[in-house]
């Protein structure tokens, strides 16, 4: 204990003099004085009394104690070290060296600046959006659950109220919650308004572990049947709609002409994790259990009608765990209802984290533009080393000084490397700055589909980041100059007299390895984004199997209240009357030719296929006869007018007309992959189906039509089947105009159209299915556009590095280049001899460079549309470019010495 305590005084004492003479250094070289000057009167009086003179005795003194520095430098040692005096020394003389060429410190500040500014941007998307944990109590917890049916190949197919209860009380989670998104219908204001819904269990809040910002969230224990008459707000929405009303709590509203009362607000930080990987502003949170009205009492185990579920497991159970439990609950409930899970079908449970799930693909994109943006700064410190080692060579006669006074290797080192990290410092905080201001602008080149955008910030770890990004990068590039200062030829460099030297062999080679390096990294991120650049192009040439030009697209929402007895429209014969009103209505309208209606299954490429449109199960006559079976198709349901609005192209049999009604036998028209996959070498006309969702008649397939890529431009061979709306019916409805309109008046005369017909309807989402197309290639349009700014970037980088290495290696051989020229020799010579110098570098590098592309292309199979990852045609258009951009850098500093004075030359030192 007593030695601990010593311990602890002496390392006390240590960092009090850290502190002190950090803080108070004149002080401190003050006392250190008057103690040296106390020591030597202490023995002058002792000499003096041996007999000694006083000035003989003050002269013995001084020489006994020698000389006054040694005498400091050995106290400061003995005191606290002598690290921080060395580091201040080295700070203040790197800064003078550095203000003497602010030429070269401006080159290399920009530079490096440069590649740490793009490498933070990048990080802080990477940490917002990968690194940093959800937002919610314990995240590593929260899972989603997630049901697939492998035996048909149907995966994410959703759950039932059974299933859920059966999870809910397996031991395994804490909570349960089913999720399910809902465009909703708020009525009571000036105007009907659309509200982004969440539906979910009470437990849900409790499940996250969040708390409102106001009031109180749902009984997590309340399991009466139907809705509870109560809803949370978002804060969002207490400020636009209730204009920050604190007495809001209480109120009443009406959705879908239900009433609810607010009885919460949540925070503004809190942000819904959502039922997709699309990021969702909720605003409104509603909690059921999931049976009785406006849902069935007694729910199907095989019904599937809850889209998604996320869950909380227990304390201290891992997902490995958890998931083997699962796979027994699984494996139970299978035995127990056969009819419901037939073998064949392969059902089974995943557990995905939520964060993972939240995330959702962009992983793959934002590591690619990780490692590209590292190849950037790791280029741009090449190239930054390259500079430092031209430059080392004028200070050679410095350095050789230094080291004749008394300098030890190590102390050089030291200040070669302090002065590296100054200046990656200086450059980290210029390109940290430039971030800073133009972070908005930024932010507005990445995707809005992004997953966590709103958390996206320059938060601390991401200035620790860059901080350390920073020191990394000096004492990368400083590595080269500071490993060529101790190969130093002393004799040599004293004999300079303050010319530049002409460099070692060492360094020669050391300058050359780094050209070939930069050229090699450079041709791997080139061919990165050849490879994007040509699959992006592929995909905006694909056949799109409609015509989106001229096209908007408008949405609505019928009421789906919970007492159905007051539904206005609960069949399709009594929705039929709006369809064609609205529809005669919008023809009038100035600028449209051609207008059409469906559901949002009908919206080519925006919607939502797990939550507004999922596939749903087809029982195919005289193959299968449970509905547990079926293979899922995607369903579109339209009007007769979609066909030749979208301009889709009829292969066999016909289309709907306003034969088709709910009166008449159900028809439907298909795809050709839908005919293919399931009647192959058959004629599909006049076979029958049911659509199982909601049908129990059959239906008849009565035409087919060409592929479209309606759900994805990547994938054209999805089966898909389209039914009227006027037999079948549809609550969320798109609303399709063709015509040379007015994209900014047409929104406002469709909404006055639309509630002259019903005025409780809300209008909203207008777009052009053109902007659509375009924003379903936000990911790849980023990532194409990033790396390929990156791999311009690098060439650029490279391209000066070779164009430095040739510079300097005319400066150097100015002298023989002139006696070349003396001799007779043709300028030409001199120019192939300088250009097979710098192409052989370049080649070099190439050919490293090409060996890497190759093993590194096979990682982005995943990012590219059918080419691939060895297309010879990307690799050969880059590899052209490439050393076409090398002749030039070579050129510019080879016509140079082919201008040379052979006069001057041989004049030239």
């Amino acid at each position: 204990m007593l030695f601990a305590t010593h311990e602890f005084i002496g390392m006390s004492a240590y960092f009090r003099s850290l502190v002190s003479r950090f803080f108070h250094r004149s002080r401190t070289e003050h006392e250190l004085e008057e103690e040296l000057q106390l020591h030597i009167q202490l023995r002058a009086h002792a000499l003096e009394r041996s007999g000694l003179t006083r000035a003989e005795a003050q002269r013995r003194a001084r020489l006994e104690f020698g000389s006054p520095e040694r005498f400091k430098e050995e106290c400061r040692e003995a005191i606290a070290g002598n690290f921080l005096d060395t580091l201040l020394q080295d700070v203040r003389f790197s800064l003078r060296t550095l203000r003497k060429a602010p030429g070269f410190t401006a080159v290399v500040v920009l530079t490096i600046a440069l590649g740490i500014g793009a490498t933070t941007a990048i990080f802080s998307v990477v940490d917002a959006t990968l690194l940093h944990p959800l937002p919610y109590l314990h995240s590593e917890q929260l899972v989603r659950i997630v049901d697939e049916l492998d035996g048909i190949g149907a995966h994410d197919v959703g759950m039932s109220e059974p299933e859920w209860q059966n999870l809910q009380h397996s031991g395994i989670f804490e909570n349960v919650s089913p999720a399910w998104y809902d465009d909703n219908n708020l009525t009571g204001a000036a105007e009907p308004a659309r509200v982004s819904l969440l539906i979910e269990a009470p437990n849900y809040f409790n499940l996250l572990g969040v708390k409102p910002e106001l009031g109180r969230t749902f009984p997590a224990s309340d399991h009466s049947p139907g809705f509870i008459g109560e809803v949370v707000i978002s804060d969002g929405l207490w400020k636009r709609m209730f204009g920050s009303d604190p007495n809001i709590l209480g109120k009443s509203i009406r959705m879908d002409t239900d009433l609810y009362r607010i009885v919460g607000v949540m925070p503004p930080s809190f942000h819904d994790p959502g039922t997709s990987l699309r990021e969702r502003n909720i605003e409104i949170w509603a909690a059921t259990s999931f049976y009785g009205p406006p849902l069935l009492d007694h729910p199907l185990r095989s019904g599937r009608n809850l889209p998604t579920a996320i869950a909380r497991m227990k304390s201290g159970l891992t997902i490995a765990a958890a998931q083997i439990r699962v796979d027994a609950l699984v494996a139970s409930l299978q035995k127990q209802y056969p009819g419901d899970y037939p073998a064949q079908m392969g059902w089974r449970i995943r557990l995905i984290p939520l964060k993972e799930s939240v995330v959702g693909n962009v992983r793959q994109t934002l590591t690619m533009l990780l490692v590209a943006v590292g190849l950037v700064l790791l280029i741009a410190c090449v190239n930054v080393a390259n500079l430092l080692l031209a430059r080392g060579s004028v200070r050679a006669h410095e350095m050789a000084i230094r080291r004749a006074l008394g300098a030890g290797q190590a102390r050089l080192t030291r200040q070669l490397l302090t002065e590296s990290v100054l200046l990656a410092l200086f450059g980290g905080a210029i390109g940290l700055g430039v971030l800073l201001v133009a972070k908005d602008f930024l932010l507005k080149l990445v995707p809005e589909t992004l997953p966590r955008l709103n958390e996206l910030s320059i938060s601390w770890p991401v200035l620790l980041f860059a901080l350390s990004v920073s020191v990394v990068s000096g004492i990368v590039f400083g590595i080269a100059p500071a490993l060529s200062a101790r190969r130093l030829d002393l004799i040599r460099g004293l004999k300079q007299e303050g010319r530049a030297s002409t460099g070692s062999r060492e360094q020669a080679r050391t300058r050359r390895a780094l050209v070939v390096t930069e050229f090699a990294m450079s041709l791997v991120l080139m061919v990165a984004a050849g490879l994007l650049l040509h699959s992006f192009w592929d995909l905006l040439s694909v056949q799109l199997g409609f015509n989106p030009q001229n096209v908007m697209t408008i949405k609505t929402r019928m009421p789906y209240p919970n007492d159905q007895k007051i539904d206005v429209y609960p069949t399709a014969a009594q929705q039929a009357p709006f369809f064609r009103e609205v529809l005669r209505r919008c023809e009038q309208l100035t600028g449209v030719e051609e207008a059409a209606m469906g559901d949002l299954g009908a919206l080519p490429l925006g919607h939502d296929r797990n939550n507004q449109n999922p596939p749903i199960p087809m029982v195919i006559e005289g193959r299968q006869s449970q509905s547990n079976e079926a293979p899922l198709v995607d369903e579109s349901i339209v009007t007769p007018e979609y066909f030749h609005l979208m301009g889709m192209t009829l292969r066999r049999g016909r289309m709907f007309n306003n034969l088709d009604k709910d009166n008449t036998e159900a028809v439907a028209v298909i795809n050709e992959s839908m005919a293919q996959m399931f009647w192959p070498n058959q004629d599909p006309l006049g076979k029958h189906v049911r659509l199982t969702r909601r049908a129990t008649n059959w239906t008849t397939i009565v035409g087919v039509v060409a592929n479209a890529r309606t759900e994805s431009l990547e994938n054209i061979k999805v089966p898909q089947v389209y039914t009227s709306l006027y037999q079948t019916g549809a609550k969320h409805l798109a609303i399709f105009l063709r015509g040379h309109m007015d994209a900014a008046a047409i929104p406002e005369e469709v909404r006055k159209q639309v509630q002259c017909v019903d005025s409780t309807l809300p209008v909203f989402g207008a777009e052009m299915l053109s902007n659509t197309v375009s924003a379903s290639l936000d990911q790849r349009r980023f990532s194409l556009e990033i790396v390929g700014l990156f791999a311009l970037t690098a060439l650029l980088l490279a391209a000066i590095g070779i164009y430095g290495v040739l510079s300097y290696l005319v400066s150097e051989r100015t002298h023989e280049i002139g006696i070349r020229l003396a001799l007779g020799a043709e300028r030409r010579t001199i120019l192939q001899m300088l250009l097979r110098h710098g192409l052989g570098l370049a080649i070099t590098g190439a050919a490293v460079g090409l060996v890497c592309a190759l093993l590194i292309s096979n990682l982005m199979a995943g990012a590219l549309y059918e080419i691939r990852p060895t297309d010879p045609i990307t690799f050969g258009i880059v590899i052209v470019v490439f050393i076409v951009v090398a002749l030039l850098a070579c050129y510019l500093p080879a016509r140079r010495a082919m201008k040379v004075d052979p006069m001057i030359a041989l004049r030239y030192e």
